[in-house]
């Protein structure tokens, strides 16, 4: 502005609030079964499905970041479309690759760490809700989907490799999720690798809960319906995006004269 205050400009993710991971995890939660019931339960297939989830993510984004301005439900549905890819996407690299939860999450986390490698060099800075550019989403929504795809191989990894069950895997990645929450508010650790880390949590967190609604008794489920339960979530999600107050980010822009 002329009078030389900073001026803000409109982010077009959400900010980052409490309420933004309350609706995160019903977000990858909803992935979780939302992926099994093209897979599994209508017997798709991990490639087809995720031929399908993907080109529903790529048409999501695509709005994404034709838009001018932050739109909640278009913002989430390009979430859940994230999330639903990388079920399955994670299922065909762990279980039709052949590589295993260990080949492919070590794979996955390569993506991860090249993604926001890029980005800090194409761009200088990262930020969790500074998404305004066309590049800084780009860079964005590559991470999300990489980090959706690597909680999945890692929820699936620790509950059935390490024999902890969905739940004593939920309460794992609860738990490291408390500790993250501990280090944003008493420490002065890295917000962005915070939020990253909070952001991969919460997939595997989503992943073990998800398969403890749908998976088979003799499996540690409790053998829901995958539709069922997916309606459900899609329910409760649309339910928070209306009540729950929802602003975009924002951040300070270079002083002009």
């Amino acid at each position: 502005m002329r009078d030389g205050k900073p001026r803000t400009a409109a982010s077009k993710v959400p900010a980052v609030t409490l309420g933004f991971w309350v609706i995160k995890v019903l977000a990858t939660t909803l992935g979780e079964t939302g992926g099994d019931t093209l897979s599994m339960t209508l017997n798709l297939g991990y490639l087809v499905s995720s031929a399908i989830f993907l080109a529903i993510l790529l048409a999501f984004a695509g709005g994404q970041v034709r838009a001018r301005r932050f739109h909640p439900f278009l913002y989430w549905a390009t979430i859940v479309a994230s999330t639903t890819a990388g079920t399955t996407m994670a299922d065909f690299a762990t279980r039709s690759l052949g590589i295993g939860y260990a080949g492919g999450s070590l794979m996955l986390l390569a993506s991860v760490l090249a993604s926001l490698a890029g980005w800090r060099l194409a761009l200088g800075r990262i930020d969790a809700d500074d998404i305004h550019s066309r590049k800084a989403e780009l860079f964005y929504w590559l991470t999300i989907t990489f980090s959706q795809t690597l909680g999945t191989a890692l929820g699936d990894w620790t509950a059935d490799t390490a024999n902890l069950g969905y739940v004593g895997a939920a309460i794992i990645f609860a738990g490291l999720l408390a500790l993250v929450a501990v280090l944003h508010l008493w420490t002065k650790a890295s917000k962005v690798l915070l939020f990253w880390a909070a952001f991969i949590l919460t997939r595997p967190l989503g992943a073990a809960v998800g398969d403890f609604l749908d998976k088979p008794l003799d499996h540690g489920g409790l053998a829901l319906s995958r539709p069922v339960a997916s309606a459900v979530l899609a329910g409760a999600m649309i339910a928070l995006i209306l009540i729950l107050p929802q602003r975009s980010g924002r951040h300070p822009t270079a002083r002009t004269s």
